[in-house]
């Protein structure tokens, strides 16, 4: 075997991918594996929005499209900011990639040179850990607990930041607590941040729309901290469009400029299909999306009585998005048929075993002591699987 680059060693396979590979592979062999991994809503995406796709397609909007996407995209996401976000972002302040996920590491690849500290308030999501890492950053956390609902504080910010600082990555609605941060709290970071006219904050707000209590707040709002903020969102979530693979970012011109050089060289314009639906989705009336929300609302309160019934697991009532993420630490130390588990890890794999349950360790996020449940399958789905839990965790001594 050949000797891979330090770049890919020094970087770890997403575990809330692997987990899902693993259930996959499980349920390959014929096992009734419930995956309760993967950040996924398990709804269709809507009619309207594959027509337009469709139309694309008998129209032979077929070729290559500009690096930062259609016009018409760019036009359409700028008006999104306005009415959705009160935030102005001219389309020449806007770039379209292939998922959020290249969208944040286009930025993080921008602006992140080998030794910036990068402040990741936790839990954080699984990916930005290792873009740092790509980008050969250092990351700085920032820990929070179940407590506080998984919040960190202005002053937390102001007591981490040095002039190594670079960037603060964060998202609200978060993955994977479901933590929003109020026009408050976000103010109040806002002016921590402001006093430091090169630190920059990437606010990944792709879970805007799934919010059952309060208000989705933008940091970018604040005009004083604005040029210092790379707001982050797409289809994924609140459209049910996963597969379809379109992110974006509103940000000041030279940091677009720089993602679109990135872009340019890495992929060029993402699926022209796939942006002409997504432009339609768009420009959707905002309260398309409130019937599914409502779905996750209702799953998230029958998951939490569930969890609640189960001795040890101690959980918050997540605001938005629709991950739980519960404290199991009760169970280390236990052990069953001679393996004792000693992490949030031990229990995950002790869960995808013995319950046939696929979760993902809180290690992966950041924080050892929880695990992350999705809860972007059917009711019957989330009854089964906590049952196949509470049996399962009943046989730790």
């Amino acid at each position: 075997m050949g000797t891979l680059s330090d770049r890919l060693n020094r970087l770890s396979e997403s575990q809330t991918l692997a987990m899902t590979r693993k259930s996959r592979e499980l349920s390959a062999k014929g096992v009734d594996v419930i995956n309760l991994s993967i950040g996924e809503p398990d709804f269709d995406t809507p009619e309207v929005i594959k027509n337009a796709a469709k139309a694309a397609i008998d129209d032979n909007i077929t070729h290559y499209s500009p690096v930062p996407g259609f016009p018409e995209l760019r036009d359409a996401i700028s008006k999104k900011f306005q009415r959705d976000n009160n935030l102005e972002y001219p389309p020449d302040h806007i770039v379209v990639s292939t998922g959020a996920k290249q969208s944040i590491a286009n930025v993080i690849l921008s602006l992140v040179n080998p030794g910036d500290e990068v402040l990741l308030p936790a839990p954080y999501w699984v990916s930005y850990l290792e873009m740092i890492k790509l980008a050969e950053g250092t990351p700085i956390t920032i820990s929070s607990s179940i407590e506080n609902d998984f919040k960190i504080s202005a002053e937390q910010v102001k007591n981490a930041i040095t002039d190594k600082t670079r960037l603060i990555i964060f998202s609200s609605p978060c993955n994977p607590t479901g933590t929003i941060y109020s026009k408050d709290e976000l103010r109040e970071i806002a002016q921590v941040v402001a006093e430091h006219n090169d630190v920059y904050i990437i606010s990944d707000e792709i879970y805007e729309h799934i919010i059952y209590e309060g208000k989705h707040v933008s940091i970018a709002e604040f005009d004083f901290i604005k040029e210092q903020v790379i707001t982050v969102n797409g289809v994924s979530k609140g459209f049910a469009m996963t597969g379809w693979r379109i992110g974006y970012i509103g940000a000041p011109e030279w940091i677009v400029k720089a993602c679109i050089k990135i872009q340019g060289q890495f992929t060029s314009g993402a699926s022209t299909i796939s942006q002409k639906a997504a432009e339609t989705a768009i420009l959707m009336p905002p309260k398309s999306t409130e019937e599914m929300c409502q779905i996750f609302h209702k799953r998230r309160d029958l998951l939490l009585d569930l969890l609640n019934e189960i001795p040890g697991v101690t959980s918050n009532t997540p605001p938005g998005a629709f991950y739980v993420f519960p404290n199991i630490s009760f169970y280390f130390g236990k052990n069953y048929e001679g393996e004792e588990i000693k992490s949030a890890g031990d229990l995950a794999m002790f869960l995808l075993k013995e319950a046939n349950v696929a979760i993902v360790t809180g290690e992966a996020f950041g924080e050892p002591n929880h695990i992350r449940i999705s809860y972007a399958c059917s009711e019957e789905t989330l009854k089964e699987a906590i049952a196949r839990i509470k049996v399962a965790l009943e046989k730790l001594k």
